[in-house]
Formats: C-alpha cells, sequence, structure tokens
C-alpha cells in the first residue's frame, strides 16, 4: 500500500473527485488504482470562504515499485506504515508464571482499562480494582449530583468505571508521540466496542458520554471473556511493601474492606482526582514529586458565535460540524493563559469528589448539539506556586482543595458554582444578572466577583487575555459571555515517577504508575496509549 499525504480538496468535492484527485497525484491509469481508503481527514479554515480538506490516503496500485521510484521526490508518497498491533509476549513466553498472583489493574478509566484489555489478551487474567460503581450506577448517582445536590464522594465525575473521560467531550485526538501506532489499537478497540467508524480517520474523532457508557460495558465484557475479573466499589487503601532500597517490592494491595490480595504487579491508573490514593503512597514511602499544573474559569459562548468566527458561511457544514478553537495569550506578568479541554456544543459540569468543594469541568454528547461553546481558559503554575505547605509533594493537592473550597463558598455553600460575565471579570465589577449568554452549569451558577476565586497573578494575566483573544477569534470577547468556576483538575497535580526502562516506580519494584494521575497523559487517547505501554510492561516482567 501507497500512502498519499497532503491531498487536497474543496469542502463541497463530490465522492468520485477523491479517486480522481489520486489518480492525478499518482499519474496514473483509472485501472491501475486497485483501491483505496481513507486514513485520515483533516481540514484548513484559515480562509473562512474557501475551507479545504485534507486527506491521507492508503491507496493499492499496480507496480508499486516502479511508481514509488517515479515518484521518489515528492516526500507525500510513501509506503504505507504497518499500522497494526503486535503483542510483546504471550503464549509460552508467559506459561510458567505464577497463576496465584494475577497482575492487579487499579482503575477503570482509560488508561485502566486499556492496560486491562490487553493483559487479558495477552491471556494474563487481570484483576480489575474500581473504587466506584459501574458506569450506569455512577450515571445515576452524577446526574442526581447536577440536579439534587447530593455528592457521592465514591461516585461521581471522577470516580466509577470509565474514569473522568466519561463525562467529557470524549476527545480522541492527542499530541503524543505515538511511532508504534498505540493510538490505532485504541481506536480499533473503541470501534469494535461500537464507536463509530468515521473515529479512525477524522482528525479530531470525539464519542461523547452516552456512547462512551456502551462502549465501557462492552469493553468490560470483553475483558471478563478473556478471563479477567472486576471488582467494583472495591478502593484500595494501602499497599504492602517488602524490602528496603533498592529491593524494595510491593507484595500485596488491601482493600477498605480488610481484604488483602497478593500480587507482585500492580497498574497504578488512579486517575488525576484520587488524592487520598496518593497520600496513602507517599505514606508507604512511593517516590512522588510536584507537577506543574493550571487553574482557570469554564468560559461559555453561543456555539453559533463560535461557528461563525471560524467558518464563516460555511458554519453548519455537516462535515465540519461544531466548531472549536485552541486559543493562547502569554500575559505581561509571565503567566501563560490558554484554552483547554474546549467542548462544542456542551455543558459545563459540576466535577466535584470531595464534600465541601466546587470543580468545573467540559462534556459534550456526540451530536454536539446544544446552545454553548464551553471552554477551560486556563493559567499554568508550577511547584513554586505552591504556598500550601511549599515544597512538600503533594502541596499541590494543596492548593487545589483551597481554591475549590473558596468555589464552594463563592457559590453559595450549596454546591452552585460562583459565576461572573466576561466584561464585568476584566472590569473587576461583581456580576448582578444574566445577559444572552445562559450557563449551562448544573444544579446552578451564583453570580458574583470572582476576582477571589484564584491566585492574583492568574487573575491578572487573565483579565488581559480575554480581550487578547478578540484579536485571534473576532467577538470571542463578548460582554456577556460567562465565566464559571473553577477549573481545578487540568492534570495531576504529581508525578509518580518511573524507570524508563521497565516503567516501574523509580523505588518500588512491582509498581506500574500509569496514565493521568501518575503524570503520565492528559486525555482519553494519551491515557489509554499509556495503558497499553504499562500493560506491556508488566508482561515482559512476568516473562522474565
Amino acid at each position: 500500500m501507497l500512502r498519499i499525504n497532503e491531498l487536497k480538496l474543496p469542502l463541497d468535492h463530490a465522492d468520485a473527485d477523491l479517486r480522481q484527485a489520486i489518480l492525478a497525484r499518482l499519474g496514473i491509469a483509472d485501472a491501475d488504482l486497485l483501491g483505496f481508503s481513507v486514513f485520515k481527514r483533516s481540514y484548513d479554515a484559515r480562509k473562512r470562504t474557501a475551507i479545504v480538506l485534507i486527506y491521507a490516503v492508503d491507496a493499492e496500485v499496480r507496480d508499486q515499485a516502479a511508481l514509488l521510484a517515479r515518484l521518489k521526490h515528492d516526500a507525500h508518497i510513501l509506503p504505507a506504515p504497518d499500522t497494526s498491533y503486535t503483542f510483546v509476549a504471550g503464549g509460552e513466553q508467559l506459561q510458567g508464571h505464577d497463576q496465584s498472583e494475577r497482575p492487579v489493574v487499579i482503575g477503570t478509566g482509560p488508561c485502566g482499562l486499556f492496560a486491562a484489555l490487553i493483559l487479558a489478551q495477552m491471556g494474563l487474567r487481570p484483576l480489575i480494582l474500581e473504587r466506584g460503581k459501574v458506569v450506569r450506577e455512577r450515571t445515576v448517582d452524577t446526574f442526581g449530583f447536577w440536579r439534587k445536590r447530593e455528592l457521592n464522594p465514591e461516585s461521581n465525575v471522577q470516580y466509577g468505571e470509565g474514569g473522568a473521560g466519561t463525562f467529557s467531550d470524549g476527545k480522541l485526538y492527542s499530541q503524543i508521540k505515538d511511532p508504534k501506532h498505540y493510538g490505532r489499537k485504541v481506536l480499533t478497540e473503541f470501534v469494535k466496542a461500537g464507536a463509530p467508524d468515521e473515529i479512525m480517520y477524522v482528525s479530531k474523532p470525539h464519542i461523547g458520554t452516552f456512547r462512551l457508557v456502551k462502549m465501557v460495558e462492552q469493553m468490560r465484557e470483553n475483558i471478563i471473556a478473556l478471563g479477567g475479573e472486576y471488582r467494583f466499589e472495591s478502593k484500595v487503601a494501602d499497599i504492602e511493601v517488602e524490602g528496603e532500597g533498592d529491593a524494595r517490592q510491593i507484595r500485596a494491595v488491601i482493600l477498605a474492606s480488610g481484604e488483602h490480595i497478593p500480587t507482585r504487579h500492580v497498574v497504578l491508573a488512579i486517575g488525576h482526582s484520587a488524592r487520598d490514593t496518593f497520600e496513602m503512597l507517599y505514606e508507604r514511602g512511593v517516590y512522588i514529586e510536584a507537577k506543574p499544573f493550571s487553574v482557570g474559569f469554564r468560559v461559555e459562548h453561543p456555539q453559533s458565535l463560535i461557528d461563525a468566527c471560524r467558518f464563516g458561511p460555511n458554519a453548519g457544514n455537516k462535515i465540519l460540524g461544531a466548531a472549536d478553537y485552541k486559543l493562547v495569550h502569554h500575559a505581561a506578568n509571565g503567566r501563560s493563559v490558554y484554552s483547554f479541554c474546549m467542548c462544542p456544543g456542551g455543558t459545563v459540569v459540576a466535577a466535584a469528589s470531595e464534600p465541601g468543594r466546587v470543580v468545573t469541568n467540559g462534556m459534550s454528547q456526540y451530536s454536539r448539539n446544544e446552545r454553548n461553546a464551553n471552554s477551560a481558559i486556563v493559567v499554568g503554575i508550577t511547584p513554586a506556586d505552591y504556598i500550601d505547605n511549599p515544597g512538600h509533594p503533594l502541596a499541590g493537592i494543596a492548593l487545589q482543595r483551597r481554591l475549590e473550597e473558596g468555589a464552594f463558598a463563592l457559590g453559595g455553600g450549596t454546591y452552585d458554582a460562583p459565576g461572573q460575565l466576561m466584561g464585568d471579570f476584566v472590569k473587576g465589577r461583581a456580576s448582578t444578572a444574566f445577559g444572552s449568554v445562559v450557563p449551562s452549569f448544573k444544579p446552578a451558577v451564583h453570580l458574583t466577583d470572582l476576582a477571589t476565586a484564584l491566585p492574583d497573578y492568574a487573575i491578572v494575566a487573565m483579565r488581559e487575555a480575554f480581550p487578547a483573544f478578540d484579536k485571534q477569534i473576532r467577538g470571542y470577547y463578548q460582554e456577556d459571555a460567562v465565566l464559571t468556576g473553577v477549573e481545578t483538575r487540568t492534570s495531576s497535580p504529581i508525578r509518580i515517577k518511573r524507570r524508563d526502562d521497565n516503567l516501574q516506580s523509580l523505588n518500588t519494584r512491582g509498581l506500574f504508575p500509569a496514565g493521568e494521575g501518575a503524570g503520565y497523559a492528559g486525555g482519553i487517547l494519551s491515557a489509554a496509549v499509556d495503558g497499553i505501554k504499562v500493560a506491556e510492561a508488566v508482561a515482559l516482567s512476568m516473562a522474565a
């Protein structure tokens, strides 16, 4: 097969035009093109009146070697890479491993899910532990919190089957380097589980919460059929470690129920909000360090405004869908302000996991047809900014908690989120009434002054950024756009460091930190890819 990149066609091209474009690009007759498939489709919307679709196509042709020789100077025509997945171990390699000590996977977000799937596909019968509930029961609890203000600390946006990504846009794109095409394995398994086929080729694939729920259930059934075992509402409260120094080795995990589960191989895929587990690991001597993350607010505009700004007369085109955006501003005080987790046609959701705290996140369904666009607008911070217990590896968690407690108080102490109109925020005055933008956050948004919701340096930088963003997207600085606070769970505030060679904890053998919670991923796709990598490391360790 040949891979043809940068094949450009008008947005409104006919289906037959793609085949003709391939023939023209290769300079061959129709009979010499035996078949083709679209590997990737993106768009260039820099000229809103002349939006162009950009294809990467895999083509089967007659006499490929001669064609490649003739076109050797065209950097966009190459042999198609092999993107199929190959297991690193299995079968005879693993027959001698101790069946009494199964690998344990803690967490069922995208990282834990794919770690468990790969281990199961290699015949290693993983035991999967999840502190929350099965995804449908978890969904009931989460929607109950949004409607009734009744928070279940063990079943919410952060905890439960599917992880935090279940209540998100279901975005399946990432900027990670992926030379082994693990991302393709992720997308392939998602399609098998019920995702739309288009995620295999569109440039920014997404699924949406309701479809993700069904897919997570299907993948669980597949893992169980392969010998895996799930245990829900099974919180890991402690770990047992033997030895000292370089000889430290995990020996068991201990559940909150008191159950002792022997194991020498633990995938730690606990997500970025498992603060009590982070604290337990630190107390048990597992090496942890503070890392940067970002804090800010959710911002809502009419989706129609964003569509018009990005696509002009092509707004509403089915191929383009609801428009997204990506913004960044370097403020005069040295802080970077940027958009994060933009959710076209979505809603702002309550994402608290601890009582007495308010956290926001963004979510879209597959259709992306809600009235508003929302995105986090956040400011980057570093461990030097963690003034709560400075220098401590868990100091970022203390800062998150303080900001979330402040948001709870600003919102009225009822899990309503504090909010402010963009114009009022920039001008430094409290908001008293909504304008044309109706906020989507549930239970409700309580208008106030957000000036005290974040550190002063973040407020100053954001007040500068919003008018500056208007130069990138005309109309973005909308006086009555709604800001909702606070966004604090952008990424894990800690990193559980691991070795580069075997992906085990820096100082605890048999413990494999993975995904967002360990500081090695950000988003569904990168977390799932990291789950695959760690599962391979576990298998190689067991086969050794």
